[in-house]
Parts: structure tokens; C-alpha cells; sequence
């Protein structure tokens, strides 16, 4: 099963999507199941992974009805606030639910030390005897905090997205590469190899940026801890979804097939217990 393992839907209105700018006008509109269904099937996938984009848990009502109306969504992964003091009971409720698989906050846009915060890792904690994945969704900047933070969560199923989002545009390698290595020799970390091109020149980019990145991210975690996700439809506003997608599966191009299947679908059903 080839698994697009990371996009997102939304009702655009500019309260909730303030973040989406004049720089991003393209996505300035609604994006639906309907819409991405047939962008799927047209490029080879059978399913996707839909991940939260507000942090509210109304989102997630209204996710997991998209998940039951749509075959294709095979996973959900969804917002809760992992400091509450009635997450407990929260992730009982979830646990409910069979295609929510996981939770992810918006580190990137709180604090670089946000993820040293000990509520925090105590909630993330939380979600592993229920099975229950985090997605770390960070810059660059914060890898030294998300390393201190891996280390204290070894039972926890991790992944990290977008390649931690490197400077792309300016070709930026060593500090992100350095701890890259080091958090790939946890092997409880998986890696999603997503939303690069808005990382990059979003009008300029050429298929060779991204290749330092991808050995890298190849050399360290392997063919078998590393996830394809588009970022569809925020990829959209650096490049259509076929030009996304060709970056990748032409750079793996290269490796067996049974490597491409695991990082093209099999590796996501393993994460996300689809």
C-alpha cells in the first residue's frame, strides 16, 4: 500500500489561518477530501495520513468525521493539550477512536526550549502504553532541545516531521546534520521526508537542493525508519504535487524496490499501525 503520510484539509477563513500570508495567497482557500482524493489515485497512492493544523480539539471532531467518510484517510493524527491535567482521560476517549493514531503540537512556533518543558514530556510520555505516536513538527533551531527531549521518551514511537526543516534555501548542512546523526541512533525516531520545497526558494528551487539533505537523512536512519509525506496542499505554494513527489521518488529511485515500498507506504503502516 503506497501512503501519502502527511497532508492537511481546511475550511480557509482568516481567523484560523492568519499564518497563511500574502506570500502563501495560493493556499488561500479551502482544501477537502474531494480535492486531494483524485490528486492520490492520479500519483499511484491508496491512502494518506491526515495531520492536525489548529490546536483545538473541535479540529479533531471534525478530522476523524473526514476519516470515516473517506476510505482513503487511513490515519489520523490529531491535537490534545498534552500538559492538561485531564489528558488521561482525554486519551481514553480518543483511544476509541480506531483511526486516530497520534498527536502532534506546533513546536515550531513556541519557544526553542519548549520541548524541555517537564509537563510536556510527561504527557508525551502518556501516549505510549496507549500506542499512541507523536509527530515532532520543529525548525532547525530547536534540534538541540528535541534531542534532549528524545532521550527522555525511548518508548515512545516518534517521528520527526519535514526533515526538521533545514535551511534548504540558503543550503545550510552541518549543525543540522550533526544532530540529525544523533537523534537517528535512537531507534525508536522515525523521519518523514516532507515539506521541502517551501523550505527551500519556494520560486527557484531545483531538484539538486534537496539532495545533501536526503543522503543525509538516507545515511543515518536508513531505508526503513524514513516516511514520505507531500505536506499537500502547503506544498502547493513552492510546487504542484507531482513536482514534490518526482524531488523524492527520484532521488530513491536509486534503491530496491522493496526499499521504495517501505519508504512509500510500508514504513508509515508500521508507524502508524494502519
Amino acid at each position: 500500500m503506497r501512503i501519502d503520510a502527511h497532508q492537511h484539509f481546511w475550511n480557509y477563513n482568516d481567523k484560523d489561518y492568519a499564518w497563511i500570508d500574502d506570500s502563501m495567497s495560493k493556499i488561500r482557500q479551502s482544501f477537502l477530501p474531494a480535492d486531494l482524493e483524485p490528486i492520490l489515485k492520479q500519483n499511484g497512492f491508496d491512502g494518506s495520513v491526515l495531520i492536525q493544523v489548529n490546536q483545538n480539539e473541535e479540529e479533531n471532531i471534525e478530522f476523524l468525521q473526514y476519516a470515516d467518510e473517506n476510505d482513503f484517510i487511513k490515519a489520523v493524527v490529531s491535537w490534545v493539550d498534552l500538559k492538561s491535567p485531564d489528558l488521561k482521560n482525554r486519551l481514553h476517549y480518543y483511544s476509541t477512536s480506531p483511526k486516530l493514531k497520534g498527536f502532534r503540537h506546533i513546536v515550531q512556533g513556541e519557544p526553542d526550549d519548549f520541548l524541555l518543558d517537564e509537563t510536556f514530556t510527561k504527557g508525551v510520555a502518556k501516549l505510549a502504553p496507549l500506542d499512541f505516536t507523536y509527530d515532532i513538527l520543529i525548525f532547525e533551531r530547536q534540534l538541540n532541545a528535541a534531542l534532549k527531549f528524545i532521550r527522555k521518551l525511548p518508548d515512545n514511537k516518534l517521528i520527526i516531521d519535514h526533515i526538521a526543516k533545514p535551511d534548504i534555501k540558503n543550503q545550510s548542512i552541518n549543525k543540522w546534520s550533526n544532530y540529525m546523526n544523533a537523534i537517528s541512533e535512537h531507534e525508536n525516531v522515525y523521519v518523514k521526508v516532507s515539506g521541502m520545497v517551501t523550505e527551500a526558494d519556494p520560486q527557484n528551487w531545483k531538484k539538486e537542493d534537496f539532495s545533501i539533505y536526503l543522503d543525509n537523512v538516507l545515511s543515518s536512519f536508513g531505508t526503513k525508519r524514513i516516511v514520505y509525506g507531500s505536506d499537500w496542499p502547503v506544498c502547493l505554494v513552492a510546487g504542484e504535487y507531482e513536482e514534490q513527489l518526482d524531488i523524492v521518488q527520484s532521488y530513491f529511485s536509486k534503491l530496491s524496490q522493496n526499499e521504495q515500498d517501505d519508504i512509500f507506504g510500508l514504513n508509515a503502516q508500521r508507524f502508524y499501525n494502519i
